[in-house]
């Protein structure tokens, strides 16, 4: 079976998505808000559970799963949600950054659409164990600070960090869902 693949013996995922060319779109909060916004409907109305995440300014990760655990709606929720934010965030930057991103995102695109805003794949890892998941919770809110863009995680504004490091008790900028590993 293909590493980077959503399969039905996992049920939670790390997943990254990176802007094509590593272009810094999410360097404003509106940008941001674009994927944040996203995350929550994706909460309200197709199941996408948000266990973690950190939004860089040229890619975000973030930890993700299924209300029931099914991979099948899970790879699906995730499908929509990169459509959706790929050509949300494509017409942002269309509207308000240098007309060379728009020309960077036409000049990405493929035979089935005329632009690209995510570069392909998403490398989704499956977590199985409290081990791994620890390990990649810990890299995305440690992220900001290895990049330089603050000293502490809790610092960076788009990011479950502060949820985390207040055990739950301050809220962030999307749904925040608990895995329970006993």
């Amino acid at each position: 079976m293909e590493r980077y693949r959503i399969h039905s013996e996992a049920a939670v995922y790390f997943v990254t998505y990176s802007i094509v060319e590593w272009l810094p779109v999410f360097v404003s909060d509106s940008a941001c808000r674009i994927i944040t916004d996203s995350l929550n409907f994706c909460h309200q109305h197709k199941g996408l559970r948000t266990n973690a995440y950190v939004i860089m300014p040229t890619h975000m990760h973030a930890i993700l799963f299924d209300k029931d655990f099914d991979s099948q709606r899970l790879r699906a929720s995730l499908a929509d949600f990169r459509k959706f934010t790929g050509r949300s965030l494509s017409d942002f930057c269309t509207r308000h950054l240098p007309q060379c991103f728009a020309r960077v995102f036409r000049e990405a695109a493929t035979a089935d659409r005329s632009r690209r805003f995510w570069q392909p794949g998403r490398h989704p890892e499956a977590i199985k164990t409290e081990t791994f998941w620890r390990q990649k919770l810990d890299y995305l809110h440690a992220n900001p600070c290895r990049k330089g863009l603050v000293r502490m995680a809790d610092h960076w504004r788009f990011s479950s960090a502060l949820y985390y490091l207040s055990d739950g008790r301050l809220e962030c900028d999307v749904t925040i869902n608990a895995l329970d590993w006993s």
